[in-house]
């Protein structure tokens, strides 16, 4: 049986999401999509309308091309703003360039850390969400920030699993297991922090639906092979999860059957 989830009304069986910036070459982009097996792409448009001059240099036509060639969605961001205001500007923007409804919402509001703003995107989110958007926030691992977006109308969350860019992994692993527990029909996909294949194996462990990541994967040495990994990873991760990992114990258990009980660790 496929192992399928979705986002809105969309179908899909692949629980990675793949960034599409900073790759080596626009070569390296297609064949790390398709390595990764992704069905959805995230595409920021802040900055990369921002260039300098104006226009984006072909890179969001090619996003579109790749993207339409692997019959994947866009999830267009909003990187880089910093206001709720901002952020519902630049959907609407996304939402006319691409056509699609949906957004990954993104609101900084720590320069350091760019750590999400929880008051503007719950602001942006209600918005958007009246707008007729299926928003993805991207949010921290705070349970009570979390339950104000889901308030807000959000059906999806995109919880961090460190800052942004850092390759930490799972900082706080007890808070994302918390987030399952406390909203087990919100769709948790863990995004930004991870730098590790066995990073994202860990967070679908935790019974997280799906992974995002771009750096990890677009700054490693050899992205086509690391978007290989973390398919495989998260593959792993997510069966190990629905399979039911073992109980943990605090001290030792023997594994030797006991004599006559074939079947029974005592």
């Amino acid at each position: 049986m496929v192992d399928t989830w979705s986002i809105g009304d969309t179908t899909l069986s692949s629980r990675f999401l793949l960034g599409t910036a900073g790759y080596p070459s626009p070569q390296v982009l297609r064949e790390a999509i398709e390595a990764s097996g992704a069905q959805v792409l995230t595409l920021g448009l802040k900055r990369t309308l921002a260039v300098p001059g104006g226009g984006d240099n072909g890179f969001v036509q090619i996003i579109r091309d790749t993207a339409k060639a692997q019959g994947a969605h866009l999830l267009p961001n909003t990187a880089g703003c910093r206001s709720a205001r901002e952020a519902i500007n630049l959907a609407h923007m996304a939402r006319e360039l691409l056509g699609t409804h949906w957004i990954k919402l993104e609101v900084v509001g720590d320069e350091q850390t760019l750590q999400p703003d929880p008051f503007e995107l719950v602001e942006a989110a209600r918005q958007l969400i009246s707008d007729g958007f299926e928003v993805l926030p991207y949010c921290t691992d705070d349970l009570v920030s979390a339950q104000r977006l889901v308030d807000a109308g959000c059906r999806i969350l995109m919880p961090w699993a460190a800052p942004i860019g850092s390759g930490l992994g799972l900082l706080n692993p007890w808070a994302l297991r918390t987030l399952r527990a406390r909203l087990p029909h919100i769709t948790l996909i863990v995004d930004a922090g991870l730098g590790a294949p066995s990073h994202a194996a860990a967070a679908m462990e935790l019974g997280m639906d799906a992974v995002l990541l771009n750096s990890a994967v677009s700054q490693s040495g050899n992205p086509v092979a690391m978007a290989r990994a973390f398919a495989h990873a998260i593959q792993g991760g997510r069966g190990g999860f629905t399979a039911g990992l073992m109980p943990t114990s605090d001290v030792a258990v023997a594994t030797t059957p006991v004599g006559g009980q074939p079947f029974v660790l005592l």
